[in-house]
Parts: structure tokens; sequence; C-alpha cells
């Protein structure tokens, strides 16, 4: 599978997606100083921002909900297990939205991997030789609605007194 590459900056992704989410509460894992995110801070004063290191969630973060989750910079750093247990823990029970920026050939992942927990693979970003991806997940369109489930199919309420079963 050949990627199109994002005439976008990493950062400038990241902006937009926090823009455009505009999250009340958001956690950041792995990165320690990410600019998109202190632009956001400063345009938006009421945001809660919680940032924890990269590896299993502390006990106080892990009991909370968020709107947004960023993962950057922590995959590379992390067995894959732990990191599947990270980023599935966080996508069951932490937040229903997650961006993960990772660099796949700095770690054991494939994109298979996210395909597994959902995410989708939105954009592509190269410099120089190292590639980045963008695998995001919101829970409110990570399936697409199928055509029959309706109101019209259910019940077949064209039918009614017309048959008796």
């Amino acid at each position: 599978m050949t990627d199109r590459l994002s005439t976008r900056t990493p950062q400038q992704a990241l902006a937009a997606l926090l823009e455009h989410h505009a999250p009340q509460r958001l956690l950041l894992i792995g990165a320690s100083h990410l600019p998109a995110l202190e632009a956001f801070r400063a345009a938006h004063p009421a945001s809660e921002v919680a940032t924890a290191a990269a590896g299993a969630l502390p006990a106080e973060l892990a009991a909370q909900r968020f709107d947004l989750a960023l993962v950057v910079d922590c995959l590379e750093h992390l067995p894959k297990r732990t990191a599947l247990e990270l980023l599935g823990g966080i996508r069951n029970l932490n937040a229903s939205r997650i961006a993960v920026l990772v660099d796949l050939q700095a770690c054991d992942w494939q994109e298979t991997d996210f395909f597994a927990l959902a995410l989708q693979n939105s954009e592509s970003f190269q410099r120089d030789e190292q590639t980045l991806r963008l695998f995001t997940y919101d829970l409110r369109d990570y399936k697409q609605v199928p055509d029959w489930l309706n109101a019209k199919f259910w019940a077949n309420p064209e039918n009614f007194g017309k048959y008796w079963w």
C-alpha cells in the first residue's frame, strides 16, 4: 500500500485536530513538549491538559475520562505488549478520541496493528529519511453505519394489517 504524504507538518496536523475537536479535557502521553499543544493551550486557557510519560497510565489518570488523548513519541519507547495495553485501555476506558503520531520504522509496529485497534491511518509525513504516521480513532465515526440500519427496515411497518403470522 502506498501512502500519500501530507503537505502539512505533523504539528500543523495536530493543531488542526485540536482546533477541530476543541477538547475540554486532554491527555498527552509521551512527548514532553508539543508546539501545537502549547498554541492550543494559549488559545483555550480553560481546557485541562494532563500529561503522562510513556508507559502505563498512573492510577489517578487511569480513573479519568478525557475528550481527546494524544500519544506522541511514546510507542517507540515501549515494548509492544505494554503499548497495546496502553492504547486499548485508553480507547476503551479513558477517551472517545485518540490521535497517535508514530514512526513505524523506529518501533515494532505494523500498520495493521493500528487497524486491529480500530484506528485509521489519517496522514503520513516525511522529513529526510523519517516517516511519521498519524493514526486516529473517534468513537462516533469509527464504523460506517450500514444502509439497512434504519427505521425503514424495522418491523416492516408497511405490512401492518396486511398479513397474519
